[in-house]
């Protein structure tokens, strides 16, 4: 089902990649899900997923999104006006959330984030809650883009910096640029290397870390096979493991 939501507020991170905050009347969601936005041309909806940004709570939907230039919705979104509506799905839906991660001995004292682009939207809901805070010793987001002025939220996660630091361990990487403030690497390449666990001062293996992914296909790909031969395994909800991943598109 459908609703109508209107648009209250916009975050420009660059000219391309664009938050919408969206007053809309939809039911409760996890963090970690995703709604879908939509349009009508032509008689056709086009209809698109994004995660959800904001967590559970809050007045508002807010959705990190980047304009793609033969998009069939992005373009449109990034033109929207405060006040313009879009269409909003009432239900959210995603198994990338903290429910999921099994709980016991086999999850560890570690959380690992592992995201590229705007796929550190989910990641950014979850942080905003207390349940990683409350389940795990130490939180690790390593977030990958290609230019410094692509890594979004970074006031929110300064924030979350400051208010778990004893917790919260911060990895960005720019592959396109040098950012003093991070690595230069792929993920799959910082895993494979151990650069990533070295920056974050805590090993990665399947006794102490529950791993989430999202991002590009390959990156996907790339990583899950490197901790595959660390002894990590795949989370199914008939065999409980490590890693749990949602593609981005």
């Amino acid at each position: 089902m459908w609703t109508t939501g209107t648009v209250i507020e916009r975050i420009e991170w660059n000219d391309k990649l664009f938050s919408l905050r969206i007053e809309a009347d939809v039911e409760p969601f996890i963090a970690g899900q995703f709604i879908k936005l939509s349009q009508i041309r032509d008689e056709k909806r086009i209809a698109r997923a994004y995660s959800l940004v904001n967590p559970p709570g809050k007045p508002y939907i807010e959705v990190l999104a980047v304009a793609v230039e033969d998009g069939q919705l992005s373009p449109d979104l990034q033109a929207l006006k405060v006040g313009e509506q879009i269409e909003v799905s009432t239900k959210a839906a995603g198994f990338m959330t903290l429910e999921e991660i099994p709980t016991g001995a086999i999850q560890g004292p570690h959380l690992w984030f592992l995201a590229t682009g705007t796929a550190v939207g989910p990641f950014i809901s979850m942080m905003e809650t207390d349940e990683p805070w409350q389940r795990f010793e130490k939180v690790v987001l390593v977030y990958g883009v290609r230019l410094i002025e692509d890594l979004a939220y970074l006031p929110q996660i300064k924030a979350l910096q400051q208010k778990y630091p004893q917790q919260f361990i911060f990895i960005p990487s720019v592959t396109r640029e040098h950012y003093s403030e991070g690595l230069s690497c792929r993920i799959p390449d910082g895993l494979q290397s151990g650069l990533i666990e070295q920056t974050a001062g805590i090993a990665l293996s399947a006794d102490n870390s529950q791993v989430l992914i999202c991002g590009n296909p390959e990156m996907i790909v790339d990583a899950q096979s490197t901790l595959t031969e660390k002894g990590l395994v795949k989370s199914l909800r008939r065999a409980p493991g490590q890693i749990t991943v949602e593609k981005y598109w």
